[in-house]
């Protein structure tokens, strides 16, 4: 896939698979953007990777305190 991707040639089959395999053997997934969106377009709630339990900020104040879940 390296060599396809510097040469210019289109794999994105290959592409596909090795991000897949990636995902399988990942310790953490980069999802927190993806929690940090939905907490704050609709509440949803958040976890953490220092505290266990899942967590809200209140966007819309300016100090942007968080509560737990």
């Amino acid at each position: 896939v390296a060599t396809a991707a510097r040469r210019g040639i289109p794999v994105p089959a290959f592409s596909a698979s090795l991000a897949y395999y990636d995902t399988l053997r990942a310790e953490r997934l980069p999802a927190a953007l993806l929690q940090g969106q939905r907490d704050y377009f609709g509440a949803h709630t958040y976890g953490r990777v220092d505290k266990p339990g899942a967590f809200h900020t209140h966007w819309a104040d300016a100090e942007r305190p968080e509560t737990d879940a």
